[in-house]
């Protein structure tokens, strides 16, 4: 059921504005700063305010213009997109507290084009998990790399605009190739409309013409989505401030990626028809593929964000297999992963940047003994570790355990085996960090970093706690997530 309303229009609007008043407010850092965490908080406000419609089943609807004939601009607030955009805007409000300390601690160049950059983000992150078809997902996704490229390149040195040519190379190529599946779409089924189920059974597509229409999804969304191999610029853009790479990770641009895909397996394709094709299991095999190589990948690395980055490669395609397999279980324990992941993730990355803050330390192999310098930070750091790898009670357990139950559900037995490798391989990358940390250094001053990155590191650590126990605490997500699972129809 829809209902007509400007409701997913205003919450566009904070954002927008802010863009602007960041800009006109660059003379004055406090101003700029005010109207960054206000955007934040009335746009989180605006997010939250939808929830109850798309609890109810009712999606708000809002059309200002057609764009050609058949192709409309739409948002439409259905379950899975309140579900995105609540995660997105409410970290979006500690990411921005965090980074006013953090580009204050640094005296970073460039203030104004940073805020303005991540204001811009979450303008088109809130865009694209609103759009109601896939033309209108498409113009938020481009925008989203548009304005995500001069955060990764903030540092303005060769190794950060080497990186930022990589980033955009990548992403420009995906944009290219979902271009071409959004327009094959359109001449097959007449419209791009994100319907539960899909829109593409019973268009008369033989299965060759699916298959092509898949890859060009799978290559359109999965390089934001860093399925191996398409995951390379992700650690490259580590180069980028903390902050940018808890953009990159948790809020915006690798999130975007996987929920493109769940748009296109949930909404476009639809699981029933990604399983006659067997587009399912190629699905499944890609994801089980990336789970374990990024794991691997990162009990390599020294350097604590590389470890983080390919942590995400890994985690991110808990998300994919959710879809892939299609199940109720597995679908919804995907869809909160989202959130999972999102929350835990900016925990640990928050911590990396309070590590170097006020230590300097970017290695794993010069961290002994930095716990009982900074015990808060380290506990926080520890806390969501071992919730990421999915201990309980977490968050990240809640999302695993029924992506466990789907795959179980499907005799996925490969599924099953490697979501429990993965759990291992998680504690034995981070696990060492940890005992690293706390081992020696008895004899260090106490020295955190300042008060505004401190607390939302605090802040996301106890909220991965807390909806451990209670998902639905606060924003409703398992709810939400179990409503996107219940209409695209995965049960087999």
């Amino acid at each position: 059921m829809t209902q007509a309303s400007g409701l997913p229009g205003l919450a566009l609007l904070p954002s927008a504005l802010a863009v602007v008043l960041i800009v006109l407010s660059r003379r004055r850092p406090a101003v700029r700063e005010t109207w960054s965490i206000l955007a934040a908080i009335a746009q989180t406000a605006t997010v939250a305010a939808m929830i109850p419609s798309a609890l109810s089943g009712t999606a708000l609807v809002w059309s200002p213009l057609t764009l050609a004939e058949g192709v409309p601009l739409v948002l439409r607030a259905d379950a899975l997109g309140v579900f995105f955009a609540t995660v997105a805007s409410a970290l979006w409000v500690l990411t921005t507290v965090y980074s006013i300390g953090y580009t204050r601690a640094l005296r970073e160049h460039a203030q104004t084009r940073y805020f303005a950059a991540f204001a811009l983000s979450l303008f088109a992150t809130v865009g694209l998990a609103l759009a109601g078809n896939f033309v209108t997902f498409f113009g938020f996704f481009e925008i989203l790399t548009v304005a995500t490229y001069p955060l990764v390149i903030h540092k303005e040195t060769e190794e950060a605009a080497r990186a930022g040519r990589v980033y955009l190379a990548y992403t420009l190529t995906a944009g290219a190739a979902l271009l071409g599946a959004v327009a094959w779409i359109h001449a097959l089924a007449g419209r791009t409309d994100f319907e539960p189920g899909g829109i593409l059974a019973g268009q008369g597509a033989t299965p060759a013409v699916l298959w092509g229409l898949f890859i060009l999804c799978l290559l359109g969304c999965g390089v934001k989505a860093a399925i191996v191999p398409l995951h390379t610029w992700l650690p490259m853009a580590m180069i980028a401030p903390t902050p940018v790479s808890a953009l990159l990770h948790a809020v915006a641009v690798v999130k975007a990626g996987v929920f493109g895909l769940v748009r296109v397996a949930g909404f476009i394709f639809g699981p029933q028809l990604l399983r006659e094709i067997g587009a399912a299991e190629a699905l499944a095999a890609l994801a089980l593929a990336t789970i374990l190589l990024g794991s691997l990948a990162a009990l390599v690395q020294d350097n604590l964000k590389r470890l983080l980055a390919f942590s995400t490669v890994s985690q991110l395609s808990y998300i994919v297999l959710g879809v892939a397999l299609g199940g109720p279980d597995a679908f919804a324990g995907g869809v909160l992963h989202i959130a999972s992941h999102g929350l835990l993730k900016i925990t640990l990355f928050f911590c990396a940047g309070a590590l170097y803050v006020a230590t300097g330390v970017e290695r794993i192999s010069q961290m002994d003994g930095i716990g009982r310098r900074m015990p808060l930070t380290m506990a926080a750091f520890a806390t969501a570790a071992f919730l990421l790898a999915g201990l309980p009670p977490g968050l990240a357990f809640a999302s695993k355990w029924r992506l466990l139950r789907g795959a179980v559900e499907a005799h996925a037995w490969l599924a099953v085996a490697t979501l429990a490798a993965s759990t291992v391989l998680n504690i034995a990358y981070f696990a060492p960090i940890v005992a690293r940390a706390f081992r020696g250094g008895g004899g260090a001053p106490m020295r955190e970093a300042p008060l505004p990155m401190l607390a939302p590191l605090l802040i996301t650590a106890a909220a991965g706690l807390v909806l451990g126990v209670d998902p639905d605490a606060g924003a409703r997500l398992w709810s939400l997530a179990r409503a996107v699972a219940a209409s695209v129809g995965g049960a087999r």
